[in-house]
């Protein structure tokens, strides 16, 4: 994902990556990838910063990041609606944590009503058909946004890791007559 993801951004890389973290190999493979491409000389500018997103009901890694903590404890009870990142125990918790840190990043929740409205937004309003763990993604750029510690002239990239098909559709509001042009405001 990291030599992909600086290839297509033509070997600039985002400000910022929001990543769904429940294993956190991803987040752990990227950010590895990025360092051999810098020391390579493929990437010469600074380093993303790494930002672990998890859910409200399952967010070791958020409270270990908040905490000061080298590895993050087993979360009792984990629940959230996605499956992906309900990882109450990251066998690479430490490593989640140190990419974040060196990159300057952070580790946030969203609760699950946030993850199902940004869901929801991204497929009426975009056409697009996330999985909850990537509309986590959208749910903490939102509140990231407005806690300041993102600014809207950063780029960022939110990974969506998997389809929306797994899960059960969006409610459809509003019919679409095939015979007319599509009213994408009514929708």
């Amino acid at each position: 994902m990291g030599l992909e993801l600086a290839d297509q951004f033509d070997w600039e890389l985002p400000d910022v990556i929001f990543y769904p973290t429940g294993g956190g190999t991803g987040l752990i493979g990227m950010w590895k990838a990025f360092q051999e491409l810098k020391e390579i000389g493929w990437i010469t500018e600074r380093l993303p910063r790494m930002v672990a997103v998890q859910a409200t009901g399952c967010a070791p890694i958020v409270k270990a990041y908040d905490n000061g903590e080298q590895q993050a404890e087993l979360w009792q009870d984990a629940h959230t609606v996605a499956a992906g990142i309900r990882v109450p125990a990251a066998i690479g918790d430490f490593l989640i944590l140190n990419a974040v840190r060196e990159s300057r990043g952070f580790a946030t929740a969203v609760t699950d009503e946030a993850i199902m409205k940004a869901r929801d937004e991204a497929s009426m309003k975009e056409g697009m058909l996330m999985c909850p763990e990537g509309a986590a993604t959208l749910a903490a750029y939102q509140q990231e946004l407005r806690s300041g510690r993102i600014s809207p002239d950063e780029d960022c990239v939110l990974f969506n890791c998997a389809t929306g098909l797994k899960y059960p559709l969006p409610a459809m509001n509003a019919r679409i007559n095939l015979s007319q042009p599509i009213d994408f405001e009514s929708l």
